[in-house]
């Protein structure tokens, strides 16, 4: 079984990949860690926490982190998202409290003590960037970083950025440029991975408490997209890498160059990830530093987020 971190900004699609983390006889979740990037650290901090008071995972420490970017302004998705992140059910008041170590130590005990520590962040990556700087020698005891963020593609947030890595750029760099196995999932994948009103009817159809919450948020959230994307379906974003961590192999990914622009006006944010496809004598190839999601078995990812809210049953 591998340990597993998730680091997070609940958010819709951040509650489906804990409960998949959850659900999952493959992983075992060590810890939760939050970051502001969905809405502000408080409300994601307490929403994590909802999260598992709803699972009745109440054991799982919560540990709250950073609440501002390294460099730039704060930004936050509420028009997504809602008011408290989490728009849309009725969640139960948090029965767990975040425990007094920060987000940021978290990273890195849970690293030292696992020796072995699969993390998935899924939010912007502050609290992963500065435990990576504070304490540079847990990269021997991460097994892999699988995050959701950036894009292949056009942005979200701008036409070049997506969301997380916009959040806070200079963070995302830092993960990218670590000695440490890297998987980039963005948009570029993502976005195929949806869920319709069909399979969000499957779920209400499954009358448990949690399934019914779990149908609520699908609901709103799809509300959000079909107005603002005209989208059949919702992506789950976030759920894709816990999705990778459980089953690797969901996605199909290719071993190449990523970075991030800190310096463009009208590209901030934008990840750089080289899948031109052309040999390594080609002009302008720099060393692989990271494996790049560029398509998902959508199939089995939707399968296996409605066998995770099966087990909920």
């Amino acid at each position: 079984m591998k340990d597993l971190l998730v680091d997070c900004d609940p958010g819709h699609d951040d509650a489906m990949a804990l409960l998949l983390a959850l659900a999952s006889d493959r992983v075992a979740l060590e810890a939760v860690t939050t970051v502001a990037g969905n809405q502000t650290i408080e409300k994601t901090t307490r929403n994590a926490c909802r999260v598992l008071t709803l699972a009745d995972r109440t054991d799982v420490p919560v540990a709250r982190g950073m609440g501002a970017p390294l460099v730039r302004d704060q930004v936050t998705a509420g028009w997504v998202h809602g008011e408290s992140g989490l728009d849309g059910a009725d969640l139960p008041e948090p029965e767990t409290e975040p425990i007094e170590r920060h987000a940021v130590e978290t990273i890195a005990q849970t690293a030292a003590e696992s020796g072995a520590l699969h993390i998935a962040p899924v939010g912007p990556l502050t609290n992963v960037a500065v435990a990576l700087r504070k304490h540079p020698d847990i990269v021997e005891d991460i097994e892999r970083i699988v995050l959701m963020g950036g894009t292949t593609e056009d942005g979200n947030i701008t036409p070049a950025a997506e969301f997380n890595v916009f959040a806070d750029p200079e963070a995302a760099k830092v993960v990218f440029e670590a000695d440490v196995d890297v998987t980039m999932v963005g948009l570029n994948v993502t976005r195929e991975a949806r869920l319709d009103r069909d399979h969000v009817a499957r779920i209400r159809e499954m009358e448990s408490a949690i399934t019914t919450v779990v149908a609520d948020l699908l609901t709103y959230f799809l509300d959000v997209y079909e107005t603002s994307f005209e989208w059949d379906g919702v992506p789950i974003h976030d759920a894709c890498a816990v999705a990778e961590i459980v089953e690797p192999g969901v996605l199909d990914t290719e071993h190449t160059f990523a970075t991030v622009e800190t310096k463009g006006d009208l590209t901030y944010g934008r990840t750089v990830a080289d899948v031109r496809g052309v040999s390594d004598d080609w002009p302008n190839v720099e060393a692989p530093n990271a494996n790049v999601a560029v398509d998902i078995d959508r199939d089995r990812f939707v399968e296996m987020l409605l066998d995770a809210f099966e087990t909920y049953r």
